[in-house]
């Protein structure tokens, strides 16, 4: 069952006539200043603007600000003091990611109702026990909870009720029943699995058990089809004439990007690298003039290799937090004396020394807005702590841990400080991939063999 038709197209709002950039009044600050309950000074912008439900003026407050950990939103909230109608959304301020991102998560108990959840109004929200789905674009984007998004469901479908009942009794009858259980999921009357899928890759929900893994919820990152890309507004590529090979591996290359931060004309350097006892990789560089931000990602240079690779390092001595380390976008790390796990494509891919990533992942699970301020939950913000102490115990080498790195498409890497004998602390396994790892990488739909038109499969 969809609720295109049954939730509104779009709230009957304000009519606000500035943007809400030219709305922001001047500031000496960032344009997004970020999410603070100490800032005194961010403070929303007042517009009078018109009513959509009784037309007579009410006000619409915008608020331009920067979740931490997330990216820039902007908030808009409208009231009216005449008839009483008020209405929030939020819109994305940021820029399309790169890549699509789909969250499945299993509801189970009350506490998973309550988890934060960022929707844009291009994320198509579903329910598979009841095939229930809200359509993308046919409802504003939301900061709200998993039951939020229930609640905000069956508003729509029962606004429109009372109309269908004196003209279509049978039809109204179904959406009443089909209403009862979408109730009996606020009620938790069982379990149910909630997909968020938003080719944008601005939607989020939280993981309220942050740092260690949630079984409950699946993150999976995915590229655009040429329908998503067009349903965006994004240009299709033109298809590239083939170039004459040349050889790149002694010069940096340069293009024109964004900052991701600030969003202001920046140059990245790109260099083709070759890691001894291992393989070529791309590492791209960005500097920023403007606000002085720095970034830099790795990409393999060569194919997924026909075997996946897993490196457990047993960490022992202070020196071994100065291995270089290769970390794929699709690796993921473990810890298992701090119960930890990173999933694929968080960090994307680093080229960076064992204590530069530990670094980096602390900084991650600590900078949590959902774990920080008032609203926190004490036992979550005490794991929190005792997390970023054991982990710097590990890294000045008062802990002895091991650090695991499983990477299904074997494009991962850990220095071999005693190349080329083996390594006594250092472990190498190779594996055959399984179907669901395949499916992740998108080598099960690959097709190698008889593509070219009149070619017949090899066998």
């Amino acid at each position: 069952m969809s609720a295109s038709g049954a939730v509104q197209p779009g709230h009957p709002g304000a009519a606000v006539g500035p943007s809400p950039a030219a709305a922001a009044s001047p500031a000496t600050g960032p344009l997004f200043r970020p999410l603070s309950a100490e800032d005194e000074e961010q403070q929303p912008t007042e517009i009078e603007s018109l009513c959509m439900n009784c037309y007579r003026n009410g006000t619409t407050r915008l608020l331009l600000t920067k979740i931490p950990f997330f990216r820039e939103i902007i908030v808009s909230s409208f009231s009216c003091e005449h008839c009483g109608w008020n209405n929030t959304e939020i819109q994305s301020a940021g820029r399309i990611q790169d890549q699509g991102v789909r969250y499945t998560l299993t509801v189970r108990s009350q506490e998973d109702m309550n988890r934060e959840v960022v929707k844009t109004d291009s994320a198509t929200t579903r329910i598979p026990e009841l095939d229930f789905e809200i359509p993308a674009f046919s409802q504003k984007g939301a900061l709200t909870t998993v039951e939020g998004l229930i609640s905000r469901a069956i508003s729509g479908l029962e606004q429109d009720q009372p109309t269908r009942r004196a003209v279509e009794g049978a039809i109204a009858e179904r959406i009443d029943e089909f209403i009862g259980k979408l109730k009996d999921l606020k009620q938790m009357a069982s379990p149910f699995t909630l997909v968020i899928d938003d080719p944008s890759g601005n939607s989020f929900v939280e993981n309220p058990h942050a740092p260690q893994k949630d079984n409950a919820l699946v993150i999976t990152y995915y590229d655009r089809t040429p329908q998503q890309a067009e349903m965006l507004g994004l240009q299709a590529e033109a298809p590239e004439e083939k170039a004459e090979e040349e050889d790149l591996r002694n010069e940096v290359l340069q293009f024109n990007t964004n900052c991701p931060e600030c969003n202001a004309p920046a140059q990245t350097n790109m260099k083709l690298v070759q890691i001894p006892h291992f393989k070529e990789v791309i590492i791209m560089a960005t500097n920023c003039e403007n606000c002085g931000h720095r970034t830099n990602e790795v990409k393999s240079g060569g194919a997924v290799e026909p075997l996946g690779t897993r490196i457990t390092l047993h960490i022992t001595d202070p020196s071994d937090m100065t291995r270089d380390l290769l970390k794929s976008e699709t690796c993921s790390v473990e810890i298992p004396e701090l119960e930890f796990e990173l999933g694929m494509a968080v960090l994307g891919g680093k080229f960076t020394t064992l204590e530069g990533l530990l670094k980096d992942i602390r900084e991650l699970v600590t900078k949590n807005p959902f774990t920080l301020g008032d609203s926190s939950n004490p036992d979550q913000s005490e794991k929190l702590q005792e997390f970023s102490q054991k982990l710097g115990q590990i890294i000045e080498g008062k802990m002895k841990a091991h650090f695991i790195m499983n990477d299904p498409a074997g494009n991962s890497y850990l220095q071999n400080v005693y190349a080329p004998e083996d390594d006594p602390e250092m472990k190498v396994e190779r594996y055959k991939r399984t179907f669901d790892q395949n499916e992740e990488l998108g080598l099960n739909d690959m097709k190698t063999e008889g593509y070219e038109a009149g070619l017949p499969p090899q066998r």
